[in-house]
């Protein structure tokens, strides 16, 4: 009788899968550390490094909002002049502070050939790297 593959086994149909973040966040790391376990290869973009173009935030904007692309529990936001987030109004002025702090945005973006998602959660991650 044939064995039924494994998860990891699952998903190599996925031709990429590339993270977004900052390499010293936890979540990131998280994020990162669980795909590792579940040999899921993929690539790191370092905002850091690399930036964000603006034509990215669009996407994902289109795909969630400009509003949950912003990461308003972070130290980078809490520490913004109150006038600036208050000047964050619609997705120019949210698109221009986030590539000027890239810490700004919300982390792991992370983006496969068939699902998009933002944040670390280890079991959203088998539900949509599986389908």
């Amino acid at each position: 009788m044939p064995s039924t593959p494994g998860f990891s086994q699952g998903l190599k149909h996925i031709l990429m899968v590339k993270v977004y973040g900052i390499p010293n966040c936890n979540t990131v790391k998280n994020a990162m550390e669980w795909l590792k376990a579940n040999q899921i290869e993929f690539e790191f973009h370092n905002f850091k490094k690399l930036g964000i173009s603006e034509s990215k935030l669009k996407e994902w904007s289109d795909q969630v909002g400009w509003e949950a692309l912003i990461n308003k529990r972070g130290t980078t936001w809490k520490k913004l002049d109150v006038q600036i987030q208050e000047n964050i109004v619609n997705e120019k002025s949210a698109f221009a502070i986030m590539q000027e702090k890239t810490s700004l945005i919300k982390r792991p973006v992370v983006e496969t050939s068939n699902a998009f998602f933002l944040g670390f959660d280890g079991e959203r991650y088998r539900e949509l790297l599986s389908s």
